[in-house]
């Protein structure tokens, strides 16, 4: 089979659930990752023809897109960072909005050496393991309550990246960040960063089914009559154990940002301000503890 018509037949397929132009995208990454085709192979090369024993493979992941599982988990990876991580049904998928937490995390780590980060509700580890490579000298502790998440966040394979930078690899601990922060033994973090659920159960009628369907409720969603309440859960471990002077940056809920911040504030943090997205969508509330 042509390579031009299998894309062309399977971005048809895809177009019951996504826009022309992403379901498109969607079988140039497949073809890209199972085939190593290019994102122009079927336009210079109009010709090509995928091999048989290739194309069977490729149509049993195109039934698994049809059935709206996402491009992430049926190719088992995700890009985030610059950095290529593991992601299955048991982990949120990175999102690019997340990756200016890190910029903006990594920016604020510049001027300081030995960092200690603490990185809350870590999932797939995208976070940690990129403050880990990223920052020189790091020490980086990631926390999450799922088993399965943990399993994929300590799974992650920056063998070679460790080798090369020296970089020392993130420890994760399982525990509750609705719980005791004790939990997780000594503080005196530089550095506490988070993406929380904080869709409220309301919106879930405004999400694509290959979102709602496949990934984990439990990293996405907080009751309506409570959406605030991982972030008077960071704020309490912010309280606890950040250093002083230490700084805060976690993923929010872009129509909670002044509730948000006023929640930060009122427990006691200081220097709160938001950060927003590419969109111009209130993202990110940034604080600090108080200085000694």
């Amino acid at each position: 089979m042509l390579l031009r018509d299998f894309l062309k037949e399977g971005s048809a397929r895809l177009e019951s659930l996504y826009p022309a132009p992403e379901a498109m995208n969607i079988m140039l990454m497949l073809c890209e990752e199972r085939i190593g085709t290019s994102r122009y192979t079927h336009v210079v090369e109009p010709d090509f023809s995928i091999e048989d024993d290739a194309l069977s493979g490729l149509k049993d992941d195109l039934d698994r897109l049809s059935s709206g599982e996402p491009i992430q988990y049926v190719l088992g990876c995700t890009e985030f960072c610059g950095l290529r991580f593991k992601v299955g049904p048991g982990v949120l998928i990175p999102r690019p909005e997340t990756e200016i937490l890190c910029m903006e995390a990594i920016k604020a780590c510049s001027s300081k050496r030995n960092v200690r980060i603490l990185d809350l509700c870590t999932g797939s580890g995208c976070i940690a393991w990129t403050m880990a490579l990223k920052v020189p000298g790091a020490s980086v502790v990631g926390v999450d309550i799922s088993d399965e998440a943990l399993s994929v966040a300590v799974s992650q394979d920056f063998s070679k990246e460790l080798d090369e930078s020296g970089a020392q690899a993130p420890k994760f601990i399982k525990a509750d960040v609705l719980g005791d922060p004790s939990a997780i033994g000594e503080g005196g973090f530089d550095l506490i960063l988070s993406n929380p659920p904080y869709i409220k159960e309301s919106e879930k009628t405004l999400m694509r089914p290959n979102v709602l369907d496949h990934e984990p409720a439990l990293a996405l969603f907080v009751p309506d009559d409570d959406p605030l309440l991982f972030y008077r859960a960071i704020a309490r471990w912010s309280r606890s154990l950040l250093a002083p002077g230490g700084m805060g940056i976690t993923e929010i809920n872009e129509l909670l940002g002044t509730a948000t911040s006023e929640l930060f504030s009122d427990h006691g943090l200081t220097e709160v301000s938001i950060i927003k997205d590419f969109y111009g969508k209130d993202r990110f509330a940034r604080y600090s503890s108080q200085a000694s």
